[in-house]
């Protein structure tokens, strides 16, 4: 009976749903005051100002008043020769030591939504970072994480045909982590976050043109039959302190 009830604690959450990440962010941001973490996204602001994917010119659509942080001064400039305003510098290692004057326009009540789109993965300290975006936060505040799934499908079988044993890997080369919604889950929670919704994204539409179709075919039959072999994870996190809905 003590084995049961111990079996019965441990029961599974509810499967994580399958969901485009542009898409998701853009309804998580809409109405909403945002702030977007790693907004110019370096080093392909150029090019993804040039064919209209830049995620921040979206939001900026998307939200009623949309802030941008970068650590990137030439990108931030580029952003701004396309009559983006609200832009602030800083480390997203350190928000917790910005200028206090950065954000002077908002109200006490803060950002509704804080987005860190694909950039815990480029943190050497994502704990330092989990941590000091805390300092933007306040109990209502969604921080919506993405970041590229440790157990993507489509990637691990291009690295077992084309990985030159091991000298290959299909890897951005400013990334120095993967993650899992296990192991996301568990360093969020470790820093102090709660986690109140899990989810994958499939092959953005984005990125889709650039792939291989016997790629994208792959993908597709594996997120098909596993959605845990998506292209990446999400996690919607609040301070610990915030009400459960």
């Amino acid at each position: 009976m003590k084995a049961d009830a111990q079996d019965a604690a441990r029961e599974d959450p509810p499967h994580p749903a399958l969901v485009q990440r542009v898409t998701h962010l853009l309804e998580a941001c809409r109405g909403k005051r945002v702030l977007h973490l790693g907004c110019a996204n370096h080093p392909y602001t150029v090019a993804t100002l040039a064919d209209g994917s830049l995620l921040h010119l979206r939001l900026q659509a998307a939200a009623t008043e949309l802030w941008g942080l970068d650590s990137d001064d030439d990108a931030l400039a580029l952003l701004r020769a396309q009559g983006c305003e609200r832009l602030v510098r800083g480390d997203l290692e350190a928000l917790d030591r910005l200028d206090p004057q950065a954000f002077a326009s908002l109200s006490a009540d803060g950002f509704d939504v804080i987005v860190a789109g694909e950039v815990i993965e480029h943190l050497p300290n994502a704990g330092l970072f989990l941590r000091s975006v805390q300092s933007l936060m306040t109990p209502r505040t969604l921080l919506v994480l993405t970041t590229v799934n440790a157990y993507c499908g489509f990637r691990a079988a291009t690295y077992a045909v084309r990985g030159r044993g091991g000298t290959r890997e299909p890897v951005h080369p400013d990334h120095v982590a993967y993650y899992s919604l296990a192991t996301l889950r568990r360093l969020v929670d470790g820093c102090g976050l709660v986690t109140r919704r899990t989810l994958f994204y499939d092959l953005g539409h984005e990125h889709r043109p650039h792939l291989r179709p016997a790629l994208r075919l792959l993908n597709d039959v594996l997120v098909r039959l596993a959605p845990q072999l998506a292209d990446g994870v999400i996690l919607e996190c609040t301070r610990a302190s915030a009400a459960t809905p």
